[in-house]
């Protein structure tokens, strides 16, 4: 993919955030947006920002862990628009809890959202975007998805899923040589509400971490604004990466675990001790 000019992009959790960012860029660059988001007022904030540029939006009230919605919704979306050259699966949340702590039903509900939800994207709208012989796939991991860390077995496990799941489809897209091809993006800190948003169990107690210390802890950690963010998303689209590590936070944790690929577990948790020690 050369331009967005004139393409269509899909977008979940695009009512703030990553995804808002990537609506309003895709949007002055003349690119047709599908939006979705299971905060309808959200979705209308985003709507909002839009209505200056000459593209066609349209947008739906979506849970990604619904494959039976996410099927419709891919399918509406080629309809209106005519065809779909990029879905932008970016939806997601957090949940801090320790392995023994975590509820199955919050399990259920991580990997139906960040997990389950790239999946549904992914299959849904990949018939559509080969269609087009001109697109991508972009599918949100985290930082989380390069590192473990302690309380964050959940959304590591999620995280390493889309991973997984993402450079095994680039391969196979290498492979087929049919014009769509797919990028992996690992954010660090990013200034978006998934913190304030993030679900926390009393469990971490037991590590002698105070839950709302620790969530306001982590909130200083992002650091990256979301618009920084989108845009270099977009620019990775556009030079076909396979892998986009977004701020300094992801690059020097990446490099150190690529050092000391199980000795950063230590270090990780001789921080987490400290952080919340003083």
């Amino acid at each position: 993919m050369k331009s967005f000019n004139n393409k269509v992009a899909a977008i979940t959790g695009a009512g703030s955030g990553i995804g808002q960012q990537l609506a309003v860029l895709l949007a002055k660059q003349g690119c047709h947006v599908a939006l979705s988001d299971i905060n309808e007022q959200g979705l209308a904030q985003t709507l909002e920002l839009l209505k200056s540029y000459p593209v066609t939006v349209s947008s739906q009230v979506l849970d990604v862990s619904n494959r039976e919605a996410v099927k419709q919704w891919a399918q509406a979306t080629a309809q209106q628009h005519g065809s779909v050259n990029m879905i932008f699966n970016n939806a997601g949340v957090a949940l801090g809890t320790t392995v023994e702590g975590a509820s199955y039903a919050d399990l259920e509900w991580i990997v139906g959202i960040n997990f389950w939800g790239v999946v549904y994207g992914t299959k849904e709208f990949l018939p559509f975007i080969k269609q087009t012989k001109d697109g991508h796939i972009i599918n949100i991991s985290s930082l989380f998805g390069l590192t473990a860390q302690p309380t964050q077995s959940a959304y590591n496990a999620t995280k390493f899923a889309v991973r997984g799941f993402t450079e095994s489809l680039r391969q196979e897209l290498d492979i087929e040589n049919n014009g769509v091809s797919s990028l992996c993006v690992h954010p660090g800190g990013i200034r978006t509400n998934i913190a304030k948003a993030a679900k926390m169990n009393d469990s971490v107690k037991s590590l002698g971490i105070d839950p709302v210390k620790s969530s306001q802890q982590f909130d200083k950690l992002l650091r990256t604004p979301p618009e920084e963010a989108a845009r270099q998303i977009l620019q990775a689209v556009l030079k076909n990466k396979r892998r986009l590590l977004i701020g300094n936070d992801a690059k020097v944790i990446d490099a150190f675990q690529r050092i000391f690929p199980t000795g950063y577990q230590r270090v990780s948790g001789i921080m987490t001790k400290l952080m919340n020690k003083y």
